[in-house]
């Protein structure tokens, strides 16, 4: 199960169908209800969810900051994540991945009527912030190549996570909203400055859904010299999650290399 600021998405593998081992049902998201209204609907009529399933992933797209693992204290999350971002309207609980590979505690939150929703409903429920697989990923690809990186993946279509690593340490790592070719340009070559990266030399990564992919390229080339856009199907060796019309990136991701 996926959930994003307006989108719900839900997976299930089939290993015994052959030419549809994963199936994969977006749920058309209704405006002016919340997003627990909606999944309570979705309960009842999407396709996926009619199976018999008591584990579920819930993977979820919301605004995250990250802790370093040694300065990580469960009691105090509530406290540290309303210190970093604005109240809420609505009540929330605070979740937490735990990423040993880069030392560091991803914080995220979830509607409380929403958790309570996916929790009457499944007995085993694990919950992962979107950006957790790929940063993983993303960390193992770093370690190829002598050149810095800079990796810009798009959420949703509006939000741009850029990051970079040091090692086994984030060495930078914010999302922006960047709903344009000129946005996501503006917010990459501010952090590409900022890391003092070599224009000639290191590598700027791009995966997810790059909004005006063409324009942003060509803007882009513009002043750096190494650019990739990531191609999900080459890089997870045709991997089915990979032929999964409109799939995320992250999602694919999950289900290929795992959390």
């Amino acid at each position: 199960m996926r959930i994003g600021r307006n989108t719900l998405s839900f997976t299930l593998p089939d290993p015994a169908d052959k030419e549809r081992p994963l199936c994969y049902e977006p749920y058309v998201v209704k405006g002016g209800i919340s997003m627990a209204a909606n999944l309570r609907e979705a309960l009842k009529t999407a396709t996926l969810l009619s199976a018999d399933v008591a584990r579920v992933q819930v993977v979820l797209d919301t605004p995250s900051m990250l802790v370093p693992i040694e300065q990580f204290e469960e009691e105090n999350i509530n406290d540290l994540y309303a210190y970093t971002f604005a109240p809420s309207q609505e009540p929330r609980k605070i979740l937490y991945n735990v990423l040993p590979d880069l030392k560091a505690v991803c914080l995220f939150p979830i509607n409380k009527d929403l958790y309570g929703v996916i929790n009457d409903r499944y007995a085993d429920v694990q919950f992962i912030h979107a950006m957790a697989p790929v940063w993983r990923h993303m960390h193992q690809r770093s370690f190829t190549g002598h050149f810095n990186k800079l990796y810009a993946s798009f959420l949703g279509g509006r939000q741009l996570c850029l990051f970079a690593f040091q090692q086994n340490r984030f060495k930078f790592c914010n999302t922006f909203e960047a709903t344009h070719a000129h946005d996501a340009l503006y917010f990459i070559l501010y952090v590409w400055k900022q890391l003092r990266m070599d224009v000639l030399h290191d590598e700027l990564h791009l995966s997810g859904e790059v909004p005006e992919e063409e324009l942003l390229m060509q803007e882009l080339k513009q002043y750096l010299q190494k650019v990739y856009v990531s191609n999900p199907a080459a890089e997870f060796s045709q991997a089915p999650a990979t032929k999964v019309k409109g799939m995320p990136y992250d999602l694919m991701t999950l289900i290929v290399k795992g959390r």
